[in-house]
């Protein structure tokens, strides 16, 4: 039998005896993931959604389309448009404005260049779903193309604040402390929104995950 057998997609009250959430501070700084620990947690049989042992089923619709929204297209063309508002006022080492900067500026068009394709993919995706057929390995593609934009996008954003840019102590500014972060208003957060941007190609099946599944199901390897 293969090893996803024997899974079933349980709904679970957190609020249940047992269950205990932990909080997980991200690398940015920041309170928005739990750890869930369950201690002899009892689920009646009717929060079972879909037949015994076909969770995994449930599973890979619901990530189908979860990994359809990652590619998060309409995020990554604000954030290319931030990019271009900061450079713009930001200098280079020639004094100049950042977005004259032929290889800053090559950094950005090829951005907008996989950006545009990606959106296009997506289009495709969802005339599809419209139509009735629900995502397959395109969402794997989107999931891989988008979380790498991201990616991308706050890597530029950390190289426009340069030195400004340097990560901050966890908390800082404190409460009650006049100490500001100097430099720009964006730079302070370039650091933490980089690292915590690390974890887009983690989740949702890792990018290395959803390239087994593209040379499985599209080139049948």
């Amino acid at each position: 039998a293969k090893i996803q057998e024997g899974i079933s997609f349980l709904l679970i009250d957190m609020k249940s005896p047992g269950v205990t959430v932990r909080p997980i501070i991200t690398l940015g700084g920041e309170h928005e993931v739990n750890e869930v620990w369950l201690e002899n947690v009892k689920v009646p049989v009717e929060n079972r959604i879909y037949e015994e042992n076909k969770g995994w089923t449930c599973a890979k619709f619901l990530l189908a389309h979860e990994r359809s929204g990652i590619a998060g297209v309409a995020r990554s063309k604000r954030g290319i448009e931030r990019i271009r508002q900061i450079a713009s006022t930001e200098l280079s080492d020639d004094g100049d404005a950042l977005i004259k900067d032929p290889m800053f500026k090559r950094k950005v068009a090829e951005l907008e260049i996989d950006l545009t394709a990606l959106e296009y993919t997506e289009l495709r995706t969802l005339a599809g779903e419209a139509s009735g057929k629900g995502p397959g390995p395109e969402s794997s593609v989107l999931k891989i193309k988008g979380t790498e934009i991201q990616q991308r996008i706050t890597e530029l954003v950390l190289e426009a604040a340069g030195h400004y840019g340097a990560p901050y102590f966890r908390g800082f500014p404190k409460d009650g402390d006049n100490a500001h972060p100097i430099g720009p208003d964006f730079a302070h957060r370039a650091a933490p929104t980089y690292f915590n941007v690390r974890k887009t190609s983690i989740y949702g099946g890792s990018n290395e995950i959803q390239r087994n599944i593209i040379a499985k199901m599209v080139l049948g390897l």
